[in-house]
Order: C-alpha cells, then sequence, then structure tokens
C-alpha cells in the first residue's frame, strides 16, 4: 500500500515538472512586421520567444519577436565567411 502512494505520489511530480503549455493556448500578436521583402522560412517558438527564420534577397535573418506583444526584440544576420 505504501509503494501505492509512493507510486502516485512519483506520477503527479513527474508530470507536473514536465508539463509544457500547449502552443495553441498562448496568445499571440495579430499581426508581426518582418519586412516587405522578407520571405518567412520557418517560424518557432521557443522559451518564450518566437523565432522567424525569414530571407530577404539573397540574405537569411533570424528574427525574435515578442509572441504577445508583436514586438521584435532582435535580429541575427547570417553571413558567409
Amino acid at each position: 500500500m505504501v509503494a501505492g502512494f509512493v507510486a502516485v505520489f512519483a506520477a503527479i511530480v513527474y508530470k507536473i515538472n514536465t508539463y509544457e503549455a500547449d502552443p495553441s493556448e498562448t496568445a499571440f500578436a495579430a499581426t508581426l512586421s518582418v519586412g516587405p521583402e522578407a520571405d518567412v522560412l520557418q517560424a518557432t517558438l521557443s522559451e518564450g520567444m518566437l523565432l522567424v527564420l525569414v530571407r530577404e534577397g539573397s540574405g537569411t535573418a533570424l528574427l525574435r519577436f515578442d509572441p504577445k506583444s508583436g514586438k521584435q526584440l532582435g535580429r541575427t544576420d547570417f553571413v558567409a565567411r
């Protein structure tokens, strides 16, 4: 009986520690400004930021947005060396 209680509490603790919010329940901004010549290649939600990979002409950039407000937090341009 004690082992049963331990198993139940272990399962509850495991579920609490591995819970991740469903992205469909997250509030998102209605629009994002990525630039007039940008083609969106990929978008993903990671650690509270919306990451958007875009191609602008011959260059590629990673844009970081706050998903709730739509404000751009940063930009990383990829360059060949």
